[in-house]
């Protein structure tokens, strides 16, 4: 096995020149593993213009046999289980819970000592690039993959510059795609593959997370509402308590409440892309989370609540009703927007609600699976859809059909269902604020 890279550093720029097609995209993120990920990622995110932050997973070592896992532990507390180990030994749940809760404290000692107070950042709908400075079992990186799905991430891409031909396979299973420079048979150990692999510090690991260029993720236009107007609110809707994030410019002219999709929340990259230039366009918005966080982490392995069409148009006309109280919204006319099983619930609500619902707007949505609250919708309406999205542009055809109110489907050229391609996201954003503003009038 012959030295592949001279160091970390070399190691992440080539491998930042495979990942070229996630340059410059405002979903994108770079998570890597400490220590001896963070170089490498440090390289990738700099050479891809995208954000770096950490992700880390300590081991959960059999009690007597620290070197056998019987699972893992992940940033944000995320505890991965592996149960055929703990049941072949017949762990008790007490030993797993001491385990886990030393665990559990080194950690956070981690967290704290490479991030300080700065905040995680937050994975839903992006599509995070997962780094390390390569992988031998992989058992530390599927641990991570499965950590990180239970947060509603669009996609996870494994990027290491060396790994055993069959490890690499295995990942393949479980992440969305692998990116893997060398492969090299027979494999002895990671540290083969470079010339220099002198252990990565902690003071490393702060000093490069320091240094990383951490670009905000904003709308296309120009600001209007700065970060300071947005307010954390509370909305209790249906019986519960609905958390959302919400924004008036001076002198809105409306409000659009947003519905997020499937596996997504009100930290979405891309309706927040969409929220910013509506508040150039003189909006305001209500990004609402549908789901309370224990539902939603049910939800990430039964996907049954995001189709529970009924529940999230009720929570959300819950939230219409909020708006028509809150006195910094009271009097503005209303829009909804809705992406994927969230179009369905803001038409469902906008059925539900139709003196208070003045526009309604789908990017890459399910509206057919408002049935047959589609003819009772009397806000004028407009769906967008993927030119490459097939399927959802027949389903979005079957229920414009349906539909008795204003209405026009517009297709983005070159756009797939999430609109990752240059340029699309922004077309969805100005379509819909024109749409807003045209129809939005006191």
């Amino acid at each position: 096995m012959q030295a592949r890279f001279a160091n970390r550093v070399e190691a992440g720029r080539e491998l930042a020149e495979r990942l070229r097609p996630y340059e410059h995209r405002p979903d994108v993120i770079v998570l890597a593993l400490p220590r001896g990920g963070v170089p490498v990622g440090y390289e990738v995110a700099r050479a891809l213009d995208v954000p770096l932050d950490i992700f880390l997973v300590r081991k959960l070592g059999v009690p007597g046999q620290p070197e056998l896992a019987m699972g893992a532990l992940a940033s944000g507390g995320t505890v991965v289980l592996n149960h055929s180990v703990i049941q072949a030994l017949g762990i008790p749940r007490e030993a797993i819970d001491r385990v886990a809760d030393e665990e559990r404290r080194e950690l956070a000692r981690r967290e704290e000592a490479y991030r300080g107070r700065r905040p995680a950042v937050d994975v839903a709908d992006r599509t995070v690039i997962l780094v390390d400075d390569g992988v031998a079992t992989g058992s530390s990186m599927r641990a991570a993959v499965a950590a990180l799905r239970r947060r509603g991430p669009a996609r996870i891409v494994v990027a290491i510059p060396v790994a055993p031909r069959e490890t690499c396979e295995e990942l393949r299973r479980e992440a969305d795609d692998v990116v893997c420079l060398d492969t090299p048979d027979p494999f002895y150990a990671v540290g083969l593959a470079y010339r220099d692999f002198t252990q990565t510090s902690d003071d490393d690991v702060r000093r490069l997370l320091e240094d990383a260029t951490v670009p905000a993720v904003t709308g296309a236009g120009t600001g209007t509402a700065s970060a300071s107007a947005e307010r954390t609110v509370t909305i209790e809707a249906a019986g519960v308590a609905l958390a959302g994030d919400l924004v008036v410019p001076p002198n809105a002219r409306g409000v659009v409440l947003f519905a997020h999709g499937s596996g997504s929340s009100r930290h979405s990259p891309r309706n927040r892309h969409v929220a910013a230039e509506l508040h150039d366009g003189g909006l305001g918005t209500l990004l609402l989370d549908l789901l309370t966080e224990d539902e939603e982490a049910v939800d990430i392995h039964t996907a049954h609540l995001r189709f529970d069409i009924p529940l999230l148009a009720e929570r959300l006309t819950g939230a219409i009703d909020w708006l028509a109280q809150e006195p910094t919204t009271r009097d503005l006319p209303l829009g909804l927007f809705g992406a994927s099983t969230g179009a369905a619930a803001a038409l469902t609500a906008a059925a539900a609600r139709p003196e208070r619902v003045g526009a309604v707007v789908s990017r890459g949505g399910r509206p057919d699976l408002a049935g047959d609250a589609l003819p009772r919708v009397r806000a004028p309406t407009l769906l967008i859809v993927g030119g490459l999205d097939y399927p959802v542009i027949a389903l979005n055809q079957e229920a414009l059909a349906r539909l008795r109110c204003e209405k026009e489907l517009v297709i983005v050229p070159g756009a797939t269902h999430l609109f990752e391609e240059p340029g699309t996201l922004d077309e969805v954003a100005r379509l819909a604020r024109e749409w807003f503003q045209r129809r939005l009038r006191r």
